[in-house]
């Protein structure tokens, strides 16, 4: 069994710590805890990761948010891999810092990594991971907030709930989604 792990992120050195590349933070954490790299490839960096007989294929787009349905598209072409075992990774304003929502499917609030995935899929029946930012920010700053970096207090919180990804994310490719749902999201 196969599955596409995307984080949603942007790539360059001054996105690195940022809100909107909690996907990236959260693939990261998987690679490293089973001691694989990230290699650039097309329309994203990949790895892969073994678990339990299941394969994992981490990707990091590197077409930038906007663009993340193209890279999401053509790996899960190459790859063969069926669309229900896709799981994205994304930021959530509408999520206090650090809570946790997976979901089978859904909207793209907003999100403008969502709306080109929903774009090039034709679809928004695809599992995805939401992970809490906060909104602590003032109107007409949205931009500014997502694209700053974790607070000293915002940190350990998010560390937390980075490990707690990467055990979802294991359980999401071995147990059904409803299950992980049940186990993960807060009540």
């Amino acid at each position: 069994m196969k599955y596409l792990i995307a984080g949603l992120g942007n790539i360059g050195s001054e996105y690195a710590e940022t809100r909107h590349n909690i996907g990236f933070k959260v693939v990261d954490a998987l690679a490293k805890a089973s001691t694989t790299a990230f290699k650039p490839d097309r329309l994203a960096d990949v790895c892969e990761v073994k678990h339990k007989g299941r394969t994992f294929i981490l990707i990091k787009p590197t077409t930038f948010m906007n663009l993340s349905g193209k890279a999401i598209k053509y790996w899960l072409t190459a790859e063969k891999i069926s669309i229900r075992n896709l799981l994205v990774i994304t930021d959530d304003l509408a999520l206090p810092c650090g809570e946790l929502r997976l979901r089978a499917k859904g909207s793209d609030g907003g999100h403008n990594g969502l709306k080109s995935i929903q774009f090039e899929l034709n679809t928004n029946e695809y599992p995805r991971l939401r992970f809490g930012v906060g909104n602590n920010f003032a109107k007409g700053r949205q931009v500014d907030y997502v694209l700053g970096e974790w607070t000293a207090e915002e940190k350990p919180i998010i560390n937390e709930s980075i490990l707690k990804s990467v055990e979802l994310i294991k359980d999401f490719g071995s147990m059904d989604i409803a299950f992980v749902m049940n186990k993960f999201n807060k009540k």
